[in-house]
């Protein structure tokens, strides 16, 4: 398990080992045996939610160190438009080094390999788009055998449109691809399939194809992967829509990055009106920075983003600690605050100003999962706010199981929450610490 099944396992025996002391209920008078009794029940009953708490928090914990690299999955951007009736352009964005070994290996091109991989190690821009340029046959066929568009039930024919070129995406270089596809004219629908680098090729895990299109009278965006891999262009609203609410979902639940901040609000929220304001908080300060990045009208590099995500996990999970510690042999009194009190203090409204700041650059790593940076469009933009939706829904569905459970730990037992409280916060810092040192790196 390591040193985060360690950090976390500790709360799970001091809770155990010291619940005894706290079990007991002033103002009636009990028999030797009833208190031993009644002690014995809490001392279980506390153990009993510790672990469930715990055993939470070392699953996210355990399976988070494959969050860092971006590179287990793969997101690739298309977009369709019509120059003309029977004649579907397509411009494929695509990572450029997934591209190079995938098409190397499928075409078994090992010289596209070694002058494709010695331009990636150098960076050059030019020396890629010449690496792909001379070894087109090769990636062409790989494109086209995993990506293609009908009509009628007729595969149209791709011809590739110009060279290629190198664009880059979050720091990534991009390979821009175009292929115009010849269909036939009379065709009144279009379907469009990916099955861009799948699974099995072992490269990445998953890849999402973002799409967007303004073909046959209609225009607006679809989410492919390996479990959807086409859509038709007469797709309904709600289709479209819950594509993107499900991506929305996804992209939260595989995200681990985002889960340990909203771990972290948590662990560090005491009452509930201090998870509501914290968790409605984040969500307001996300959805701005989301849907104005979305749409291109703000741009952050993701060497900025992707290090102060890491650290934004790190410090709000530190927060708690910190308050702990300072409070020392009173910290208990923390998990045993009544509901009277429903306005922050000083620190609270600290607090909820450090997870808006953070909230906001979170916002921008929610938007680059779609890499849409289109100009303002209604169809756009109401695809991008059910991705959000699909957000919020998997974050209050985490809220609404751990809060609870630690509410009611710190209520029955308060020495019990103060060390559960505190190894989830100890090793969801850490966790974030390690993340921030290696994306600066």
């Amino acid at each position: 398990m390591g040193a985060r099944g360690d950090l976390v396992g500790l709360g799970s025996s001091l809770i155990c080992a010291r619940a005894a002391a706290h079990s007991s209920e002033p103002g009636r008078f009990r028999s030797p045996t009833e208190r031993s009794y009644m002690s014995h029940a809490a001392r279980r009953r506390a153990c009993a939610i510790a672990l469930a708490v715990t055993a939470m928090a070392v699953a996210v914990l355990m399976s988070a160190v494959p969050a860092l690299a971006h590179g287990f999955t793969s997101t690739a951007y298309v977009n369709l438009t019509s120059p003309e009736t029977g004649h579907v352009r397509t411009e494929l964005r695509l990572e450029y080094d997934l591209l190079v070994v995938s098409a190397a290996d499928y075409e078994k091109d090992d010289r596209l390999f070694q002058a494709g991989n010695a331009a990636f190690e150098a960076g050059d821009a030019a020396e890629q788009a010449a690496a792909l340029n001379a070894h087109a046959d090769s990636v062409i066929a790989y494109v086209t055998e995993r990506f293609g568009v009908t009509a009628e039930g007729e595969a149209c024919t791709p011809v590739q449109k110009g060279a290629f070129t190198i664009e880059e995406r979050e720091s990534v270089p991009y390979t821009l691809l175009v292929l115009d596809y010849r269909c036939p004219e009379s065709a009144g629908a279009h379907e469009v399939r990916s099955g861009l680098f799948p699974d099995s090729e072992g490269y990445v895990r998953d890849t999402k194809t973002i799409v967007t299109y303004d073909l046959d009278l209609n225009s607006g965006s679809a989410a492919l992967d390996a479990q959807h891999r086409s859509f038709s262009t007469q797709q309904s609203w709600a289709e479209r829509f819950s594509e993107f609410f499900r991506l929305g979902a996804e992209h939260l639940l595989t995200g681990l990055d985002h889960i340990l901040f909203l771990l972290a609000l948590i662990v560090g929220s005491r009452r509930l009106h201090e998870m509501v304001l914290a968790a409605t908080t984040f969500t307001l300060a996300h959805s701005v920075t989301f849907t104005l990045a979305a749409l291109g009208l703000v741009q952050v590099p993701a060497s900025f983003v992707e290090p102060v995500i890491a650290l934004s996990i790190a410090v709000v999970a530190a927060w708690h600690l910190w308050r702990t510690w300072r409070r020392r042999s009173h910290a208990t009194d923390l998990e045993t605050i009544g509901h009277r009190h429903l306005s922050l203090d000083a620190a609270g409204w600290t607090r909820l100003a450090v997870v808006f700041c953070f909230g906001l650059v979170h916002g921008l790593g929610f938007a680059a999962a779609l890499g849409i940076d289109q100009a303002w469009s209604w169809t756009l933009l109401w695809s991008l706010l059910v991705f959000n939706v699909g957000i919020e829904a998997v974050q209050l569905a985490i809220i609404v199981v751990a809060f609870p459970l630690l509410t009611l730990l710190r209520h029955r037992q308060p020495v019990a929450g103060l060390w559960t409280t505190g190894a989830i916060a100890a090793g969801v810092s850490a966790m974030g610490l390690v993340w921030f040192v290696q994306r600066v790196l």
